[in-house]
């Protein structure tokens, strides 16, 4: 086989796409390249993996593996001992990644803005992690890459904490960031020697949360900014399938997001929904508002960003009191009171799911005890700082479960983000289970 003739897999992710919105662009005329595979009959929708976070479903893709088995559950993770709650990042991943496997097999991997992949971990190939990733010098594999990216003004991410107040300003950090995508592209594409290749865009979930109403909306008065910097995105998604069109076979693309999105409707805190039903007692401390050491020592429960709840016992928790015997009774009132949560008399909470049904896997252990599935439009947070149960805090959109966009050059239909990695191993001919 020449080189020309070697088979490969491209894949462009459009983290945060609704598959519905995606079209609804294309309707109109806004994203006339999206409608290229947007508009197609092999453009179908998925669900998201529990919780509906980037770092979870990312994860999925990168390993064909659910959380159950790559053990990331959240943005966060909290230590037992501690309560110290970090950012989750590359190395809390427990099984092996897609470009480890492919690389066993002597195949090259090419990855560019992939979230939960910083630090960059040793690959056959080139990968240029995405978010969260504080320096380029540690996102970059081989270390050789932050050179010309910094030459070329690569920016990691936007500042959204000074951007969501200040519209101009995070359109001008997202346009810096898409170029910044740009630039890595043009430098890791064109030689071709490699079988995947891996594209993230991730300045769609950014503006969706601090002006969804504004892309779904052509009348909002942000609109024709948003837009403008929607007609750019899908320029560069144009680039992305010119260079797909223009490989020799055989080949195949596939395009995802790693979630939903929809316009917020409010913002609800379960450590305040615990404390309000005497299940949790927070103290004064804490130093900020994801500080857990504010769960004092007779609370019998705690939760995670987004709806992660975990019981406050004697065998994962160092002061922590509930027995196994209290647990089975815990565990089921904690799941009635949210399902009868309700706002302005609409049902906040769809489902809550029990970790031994959600994570039959080999991390079930460290899985959260209950995961609560919103129905779309609330935003489910858990903050150690006594907030109150509802209410904005510089949001207006949220992370959906269901209306994620996929997109198969060969009409594949996955249900859900781990489906999606496991096409990847397909492709290539890699069972599941070396």
């Amino acid at each position: 086989m020449t080189p020309d003739q070697r088979p490969r897999l491209t894949v462009l992710g459009l983290d945060g796409l609704p598959l519905s919105l995606a079209r609804e662009w294309c309707r109109r005329g806004l994203t006339p390249n999206l409608a290229r595979i947007a508009l197609s009959g092999s453009a179908r929708s998925m669900r998201a993996e529990l919780p509906e976070l980037s770092p979870v479903n990312w994860t999925s893709f990168a390993t064909a593996a659910g959380p159950e088995e790559h053990g990331v559950f959240g943005f966060t993770r909290i230590d037992p001992r501690s309560y110290d709650v970090a950012i989750v990042d590359s190395t809390a991943v427990r099984c092996p990644t897609l470009f480890q496997r492919l690389g066993a097999r002597g195949l090259t991997s090419k990855v560019i803005n992939l979230p939960n992949t910083y630090p960059a971990q040793p690959l056959k190939g080139m990968l240029v992690a995405g978010f969260v990733a504080p320096e380029l010098s540690r996102a970059v594999y081989p270390p050789f890459l932050s050179g010309p990216l910094t030459q070329a003004g690569y920016k990691l991410e936007a500042d959204t904490a000074r951007g969501k107040d200040d519209p101009e300003l995070l359109l001008a950090q997202l346009n810096t960031t898409l170029d910044s995508r740009r630039a890595a592209l043009d430098l890791l594409w064109p030689d071709l020697a490699w079988d995947l290749f891996v594209f993230v865009l991730t300045e769609t979930d950014r503006l969706f949360h601090f002006h969804y109403p504004a892309l779904s909306n052509p009348d909002h008065p942000l609109a024709p900014a948003c837009e403008g910097f929607i007609r750019r995105w899908d320029m560069l998604i144009g680039d992305f399938l010119d260079r797909f069109e223009a490989l020799p076979g055989p080949k195949r693309l596939l395009a995802l997001a790693d979630h939903g999105f929809t316009e917020l409707i409010t913002e609800v805190d379960l450590n305040a929904w615990l404390v309000q039903q005497g299940l949790t007692r927070l103290t004064g401390t804490h130093e900020h508002e994801n500080d857990a050491r504010a769960v004092a020592s007779d609370s019998q429960a705690l939760a995670l960003d987004p709806g992660r709840i975990y019981l406050h016992t004697r065998e994962r928790f160092a002061r922590g009191g509930v027995t196994p015997t209290q647990a089975p009774g815990l565990l089921a009132r904690i799941r009635e009171g949210l399902l009868n949560l309700r706002f302005e008399g609409r049902p906040v909470i769809r489902e809550v799911h029990q970790r031994q049904t959600l994570y039959p896997g080999p991390m079930a252990p460290v899985a959260p005890d209950l995961v609560a599935e919103p129905h779309p439009g609330f935003s489910l947070t858990a903050k150690f700082d006594a907030r109150e149960l509802f209410g904005f805090h510089g949001r207006r959109g949220v992370h959906t479960v269901g209306d994620v966009f996929f997109y198969d050059s060969e009409g594949a239909a996955p249900q859900r983000l781990r489906d999606t990695g496991r096409l990847v191993l397909d492709f290539f001919g890699i069972p599941k289970q070396d």
